[in-house]
């Protein structure tokens, strides 16, 4: 749950559970004593979490505005003056071997593990591509730690967890062109610790985090490059290009005259485009539009806008199509619902499930109709899926006349209108 929070210099701390190391003490001892930085500021540490999939609980997770740092503990069986510890290789202690119990020689292969699987996370989940670094955090005491330079340059460090390594590890590595938003790092969050609820806009913007609005300000700014006036050229190219194309021309009449070929043949070298399809089970499917928002419960209605309204929704994609049965014309509207986790997608679904509880708003409601297609979906046969974190939706009517939910031929146009893709 979030709810064991300290504010701590700039970094806000969240316990979500024991450090699973000892020296995860140490670690969360130097992340309360973060301040300002030019490259690193603010920023939110879940201590003792283990996010879904991850094969250990963290010592640390940090979320920062400028990337991701997976801290993993390792306790070592006495302090050190020397650590060598490359990723693939045997560690070694003062120039002793590190002898584990398990026979692992290199206890970074768990920490690279976890990253991999908070990488995939964000990932699957459709979170904020920030770069994903691993920090090994090693105790009780290591004056001096050695890496390869090519770990170094895969964005992992080994250190004992001071204040000023662990915030010179979090400049390095978080190191994002583009900063992370509070709205999607509250996002964020609750896909890497689904429990609870995160912090909110107002305090992860005291974090660091920026307003979407200025963001995105500063984005467009970015993509506006300055662009010097062209000089001006003589035109003497322009009359040689349009002598060159007469001669051409001329050229091309006297090879047709002479071969006796049909006007017909040269047109039907260049056939016109055909509209892209999708197919599924032999059936064709013609894209009419899509869209995607992070805002699902404003394109939703009844009870499953009031379920989108108090709970975390991380994106909503929406695809129309059209294909024919018999001659007859058919709009096709799919849904798809991304939520933190497989608990809430199942809540969401069995809102979605009952009949007459709403649903998703379809995108010829909000002005986006296609000539010849539907102009409602109402009394349109529906149907809902789970799967893992993902709730889809599709719907089906007749493009003109009458629709009835219960008609065989509809209800079989949904079951293959679930497997169409939401993306075009």
């Amino acid at each position: 749950m979030f709810d064991r929070v300290e504010r701590c210099g700039l970094v806000r701390l969240i316990r979500l559970g024991p450090e699973p190391s000892q020296v995860g003490v140490d670690v969360r001892a130097a992340l309360s004593t973060w301040g300002t930085g030019d490259a690193v500021l603010g920023g939110v540490a879940m201590l003792g979490v283990t996010p879904p999939d991850c094969p250990r609980p963290l010592d640390a997770l940090i979320v920062l505005p400028r990337g991701v740092l997976v801290v993993v503990g390792v306790d070592l069986p006495d302090p050190a003056m020397r650590l060598e510890a490359p990723l693939a290789g045997q560690w070694k202690i003062d120039g002793w071997p590190l002898t584990r119990p398990d026979g692992a020689t290199s206890p970074a292969a768990e920490a690279l593990e976890a990253t991999t699987a908070v990488a995939r996370r964000i990932q699957d989940m459709r979170g904020e591509p920030l770069p994903v670094t691993t920090v090994v955090a090693v105790g009780p005491y290591v004056a001096h730690v050695v890496q390869p330079t090519v770990d170094l340059n895969r964005g992992v460090r080994v250190l004992h967890p001071k204040p000023t390594t662990l915030l010179a590890a979090a400049r390095e590595l978080a190191t994002s062109d583009r900063p992370c938003s509070a709205d999607h790092a509250a996002k964020l969050l609750a896909v890497l610790a689904p429990t609870g609820s995160p912090p909110d806009l107002r305090e992860l913007r005291a974090e660091g985090f920026p307003d979407a609005a200025a963001d995105l300000a500063s984005a467009s700014t970015m993509l506006l490059p300055r662009i010097q006036p062209a000089r001006r050229r003589p035109k003497w190219p322009a009359y040689v290009a349009a002598a060159v194309v007469a001669v051409l021309l001329v050229v091309a009449l006297i090879i047709t005259l002479t071969s006796g070929g049909a006007p017909e043949a040269a047109s039907s070298s260049s056939p016109a485009a055909e509209p892209t399809t999708v197919v599924v089970d032999g059936r064709n499917f013609s894209p009419k539009g899509a869209d995607r928002s992070e805002d699902c419960a404003k394109h939703a209605f009844g009870d499953v806008q009031a379920w989108l309204a108090g709970h975390m929704c991380l994106q909503l994609r929406r695809a129309q199509y059209e294909t024919t049965v018999d001659g007859r014309k058919v709009g096709i509207a799919v849904a798809e619902l991304n939520l933190p986790d497989a608990t809430r997608a199942g809540e969401l679904h069995k809102v979605t499930s009952t009949a007459g509880s709403g649903g998703v708003t379809a995108l010829v409601k909000e002005g986006k109709a296609w000539a010849g297609g539907p102009v409602s979906f109402d009394r349109s046969a529906i149907r809902a899926t789970l799967k893992n974190a993902q709730v889809r939706i599709a719907q089906a009517v007749w493009a003109d006349g009458e629709s009835d939910p219960a008609d065989p031929q509809l209800a079989a146009l949904v079951d293959q209108a679930l497997r169409l893709p939401v993306t075009q």
